[in-house]
């Protein structure tokens, strides 16, 4: 009966084992297709490891108020991007609102084609109040009419992003 019971633990162990190993080949095929995908990278070195959906970092945003930071790295589709040097871009978040991304200390900018890819931003995510001034200054930016423009006459709550680093998926 001893023998019985050691040899049905010997092979409960081994089988055991043979799980865990698939699990890691499991572990690194998913970390190798991540790796296969391209990516342009701008400012600091970033890898995709720990981003957080759009829709995630939306739940985030939600429970914050303005002054409230946190480090944070998402991927969302860029929405649109400044026309005259790529310094901002705005990237949709699934409840219809948008994040305001500009660059730490204007260290680098966007290519401006690059409407509807996906990026992941590595940085700081904040809700600010943006005075009307600088709202116009954006709306300019982004090739809005000066009807558009004169229409802006209040602050506005903005859902905002400091990044330090982008990588932005190559098709």
């Amino acid at each position: 009966m001893k023998h019985i019971f050691s040899i049905i633990l010997v092979v409960l162990v081994l089988v055991s084992c043979k799980e865990e190993n698939k699990k890691t080949e499991d572990v690194a095929q998913v970390e190798t297709e991540a790796q296969d995908i391209a990516f342009a990278s701008f400012g600091k070195e970033i890898t995709a490891a720990d981003a957080l959906p759009a829709k995630r970092m939306a739940v985030h945003y939600a429970s914050m108020s303005v002054g409230d930071t946190i480090d944070a790295k998402m991927i969302a589709k860029v929405d649109e991007v400044c026309q005259a040097k790529g310094c901002w871009m705005k990237l949709d978040l699934p409840d219809g609102e948008q994040v305001m991304v500009k660059f730490k200390d204007y260290g680098f900018f966007m290519p401006k084609d690059i409407a509807g890819k996906e990026v992941i931003i590595n940085g700081k995510a904040f809700v600010n109040e943006v005075p009307v001034d600088e709202q116009r200054h954006y709306a300019e930016d982004g090739g809005a009419t000066p009807e558009e423009i004169a229409k802006i006459t209040e602050p506005k709550k903005t859902l905002s992003f400091e990044a330090d680093g982008v990588l932005l998926k190559e098709d």
